[in-house]
């Protein structure tokens, strides 16, 4: 069995959608939304497998949405604009049906919903869309136990680099990145997230203190973890001090 949920603006949509779904007795319809606010709530209180959604709707965009929610349920975009088929398919969404499409259509995309989630993979889904926001991101999305969850950037102790990925370690826990330690220094503010080491990036908010050798820092984290600043880096720190 699996959750469902609708999220579309016009009711005849929505309504397609409640009859097609009655040829797939598996899929649990749990109950549907006409905005994109009450879409967030939505998802965050029921935690469907899948959500139809359509792509413009009042209060925030379909996309807008992947980017509020504590959980990335599987997606089938569903609008009546080609226009954003791209934009779906790089968010990883299962498919995107396009208005008006037949019962035909619509079982294509629950089989490819059905091959996808067979395989078990786990998607970046929706984290381009949090990083790729011209201001810096006040909340990121991060792979946790095979889903992704939201965290807040303000709660990151300190980032380290994982090979072609980076490893955010927090209070509650260490999450893993998409993203290099490059691709999120340039991401992050950096009069807070700051780079101290190739290797390492740290929250100036989060520092206990500072410990000075002959020609290098350690810095120890509120966590009790310590950083050490590589020289090529040390003029970050040195800045800072008066």
């Amino acid at each position: 069995m699996k959750k469902v949920l609708i999220i579309d603006d016009e009711a005849a949509a929505r309504k397609l959608i409640k009859e097609y779904l009655t040829d797939f007795p598996e899929l649990i319809l749990l109950g549907e939304a006409n905005n994109g606010v009450d879409a967030v709530k939505m998802i965050n209180e029921f935690k469907p497998d899948l959500v139809f959604m359509d792509v413009q709707m009042p209060g925030m965009s379909g996309f807008d949405v992947l980017t509020h929610i504590e959980e990335i349920p599987q997606i089938i975009f569903s609008t009546a604009y080609d226009k954003y088929a791209l934009q779906a398919f790089e968010v990883h969404a299962i498919d995107y049906l396009l208005k008006p499409y037949t019962k035909e259509r619509f079982k294509v995309a629950i089989e490819r919903l059905n091959s996808y989630m067979g395989e078990n993979k786990v998607r970046p889904l929706a984290e381009s869309l949090l990083m790729d926001q011209p201001k810096y991101p006040e909340r990121i999305l991060v792979q946790s136990q095979g889903k992704l969850i939201t965290i807040a950037v303000k709660d990151i102790i300190r980032v380290e680099a994982y090979g072609d990925y980076s490893k955010l370690i927090t209070d509650t826990g260490v999450y893993l990145s998409n993203f290099g330690i490059s691709v999120l220094e340039e991401k992050f503010n950096n009069t807070i997230l700051i780079r101290v080491h190739r290797s390492s990036i740290i929250n100036l908010n989060k520092v206990k203190e500072l410990n000075k050798y002959t020609k290098s820092y350690d810095v120890i984290m509120q966590n009790e973890d310590v950083v050490r600043v590589s020289r090529g880096y040390m003029d970050n720190i040195k800045r800072l001090m008066f």
